[in-house]
């Protein structure tokens, strides 16, 4: 059955217009509704119950716009909100972590998985976690990489200076024999390039982002809520907390054919 509503998407910023990116790839029917809360990112650092009253606060600003899927495109936020936020609401919740996990756990051939994210992410153990309750035999890596997320928010993915900071950042793990490494932060898959120099063509990157996109497509279908080709021209809608010409130039950059125009939304703090 049709289901015109839009999906919403929300993120600290504009790391999650990777997840977008891949929706509208893999769902070319599908109205997206996307909010990034660039004011106030990076969530990485805040505290636990911080991030939950932003993300409780950007879930509303969508339920407003009558969404049929809320998709938590940020992986600070999957780890402290996700289950919350699920419990609450009565339509389907995605987070980003699980299915991150899956895909690593197929990867990987030596069982030696790295993963890189914010200091939340990785103080939270969520990926850790998730993938020893899989496959208690894996060896896992952890490490926070907190100025990659500016460099991205900053439109700086490409410089010399991104170049500079990935290779010093990721230098720790560059000794531990991985074969798999989880791109936990919508951010990181920006700066993929760099990160796969760094890391050597011998280890795959897994875009959790990415992977999510899979688990909306099979809960769209599941609960009969997809759209079809009878809406061949799906309708997308940009919102920030910040500044939309900002956010309009890294899209741009991003965003196959971004022709839309980034509203400003202010969100209410409960």
């Amino acid at each position: 059955m049709l289901n015109p509503k839009p999906i919403g998407f929300i993120d600290s910023g504009v790391g999650g217009l990777t997840v977008a990116k891949e929706a509208m790839k893999q769902l070319p029917y599908e109205n997206i509704i996307y909010l990034g809360d660039t004011a106030r990112c990076p969530y990485g650092p805040r505290p636990a119950e911080q991030v939950i009253q932003f993300t409780w606060e950007m879930t509303n600003f969508l339920l407003q716009k009558d969404i049929k899927m809320l998709v938590i495109a940020c992986n600070t936020a999957t780890a402290v909100a996700l289950e919350e936020i699920k419990a609450q609401l009565s339509i389907p919740v995605v987070g980003v972590i699980l299915p991150g996990t899956r895909a690593a756990l197929k990867s990987t051939g030596s069982q030696r998985i790295g993963i890189i994210g914010t200091q939340g992410t990785i103080k939270s153990d969520s990926y850790k976690r998730a993938l020893k309750n899989k496959s208690p035999q894996v060896f896992v890596e952890s490490l926070a990489c907190p100025k990659f997320v500016p460099i991205v928010e900053s439109n700086e993915y490409a410089s010399s200076v991104a170049k500079k900071i990935v290779s010093e950042t990721l230098m720790p793990l560059q000794k531990k024999r991985l074969d798999t490494l989880i791109l936990g932060c919508t951010h990181y898959p920006l700066l993929r390039p760099v990160i796969q120099n760094v890391m050597g063509s011998g280890v795959h990157l897994i875009d959790s982002g990415a992977e999510t996109v899979g688990e909306v497509s099979m809960l769209l279908d599941y609960f009969d809520i997809a759209n079809g080709p009878e809406n061949p021209q799906p309708t997308k809608e940009f919102y920030t907390t910040s500044s939309p010409q900002l956010f309009d130039a890294i899209a741009q950059g991003w965003l196959t054919n971004y022709q839309e125009k980034a509203q400003h939304a202010k969100l209410n703090s409960k």
